[in-house]
C-alpha cells in the first residue's frame, strides 16, 4: 500500500485537532437540584428510571450535567445547586 505525503499529512493533522478537541473539552459534573420538572439528566431517584423523568422542578435528587466547578453557584427558588442528592 502507498502512502501519499499528502495522505499522511491529512492523517496527522485529523488526529491532531481530535486530540485537541477532547483536551478543550469542559469537564462536567453532576449537580443536584437545579433541573426544571421533567428536564433533569439521567436518574432521579426512587421513583424515577431516567432522563426527563423529575415530576418537580428544583428536584432535590433530579441531576444535570453542568461545567465542572458551577454547580455550588447555581441559584434557584429552592437555594443552590449541590453536588450530593438533596431530600
Amino acid at each position: 500500500m502507498k502512502i501519499t505525503h499528502a495522505a499522511l499529512a491529512a492523517a496527522i493533522a485529523i488526529t491532531a485537532s481530535t486530540a485537541v478537541s477532547a483536551a478543550d473539552a469542559p469537564q462536567m459534573e453532576k449537580c443536584y437540584g437545579v433541573a426544571k420538572a421533567g428536564k433533569n439528566d439521567c436518574k432521579a431517584g426512587a421513583g424515577t428510571s431516567c432522563a426527563g423523568t423529575s415530576r418537580v422542578d428544583y428536584q432535590g435528587d433530579a441531576w444535570k450535567l453542568v461545567k465542572a466547578g458551577t454547580c455550588t453557584h447555581i441559584r434557584t427558588p429552592k437555594g443552590f445547586g449541590s453536588l450530593t442528592p438533596r431530600t
